[in-house]
């Protein structure tokens, strides 16, 4: 979701594997590194859902997605990432293991951990999440992205879009997560402080975490 798809410095081309490693036969440690990583990002996700002060761009949209159509988040969020994967045909994008397991696990994750969290939680644990939330995702994100198996759906698209019209890709990411955002909004999805402080925390954190596992050498992602 973004989800990964949110967290990656602009700069960085995510579409681009680390050399020699192929993108659909991961080895033990690679493969352990990317479900990890997905787990803790959707548990970070769903953290912030169950906060209900505002979720991640993508979540905001998942959930006004959810709220319309009687799904769960987290099923909106799987068929949100399948439609997004869609869009990359006419961009001639190339996926791997990593970004099929992103489409999938990371709304399934949301789910799970939403069922087992309590409906009611008191006001500081709910602010409190915001943070948890986004470190989670943070370090799930760390840990995806230098598994070096795909892009996740999202990310695809914009680093798409950007080879395909030489927009930016600040630009074409704050277009995609603006639209996003909006769209969410309208359709009922929540929006709040935990929104405002996933966007200005999470990349800072992201790439604290990729720098930490991987090393300082960003190009590769």
């Amino acid at each position: 979701m973004s989800a990964v798809e949110t967290a990656v410095p602009a700069p960085v081309d995510t579409a681009i594997p680390a050399p020699g490693l192929s993108r659909w036969r991961p080895g033990p440690a690679r493969l352990a590194k990317l479900l990890l990583g997905l787990g803790l990002f959707g548990v970070g996700e769903s953290l912030l859902v169950a906060s209900k002060l505002g979720n991640s761009p993508w979540t905001v949209f998942a959930q006004g997605v959810a709220r319309q159509t009687g799904t769960s988040v987290g099923v909106a969020t799987i068929v949100t990432s399948v439609g997004v994967l869609c869009l990359w045909v006419p961009l001639r994008q190339r996926p791997g293991l990593g970004t099929i397991l992103n489409a999938l696990l990371i709304g399934l994750a949301i789910d799970a951990t939403l069922a087992v969290l309590p409906d009611h939680i008191p006001a500081l644990v709910r602010v409190a999440l915001i943070p948890s939330g986004i470190a989670l995702v943070g370090v799930g994100s760390g840990l995806y992205l230098t598994s070096y198996l795909g892009p996740g759906p999202r990310d695809g698209l914009m680093t798409g879009l950007h080879k395909r019209t030489g927009v930016s890709l600040r630009l074409v990411r704050t277009a995609i997560e603006l639209s996003a955002v909006t769209i969410g909004i309208v359709l009922g999805g929540t929006f709040g402080v935990g929104t405002v402080a996933f966007a200005a925390a999470i990349g800072p954190a992201v790439q604290a975490a990729v720098h930490r596992i991987g090393g300082t050498d960003t190009s590769r992602l």
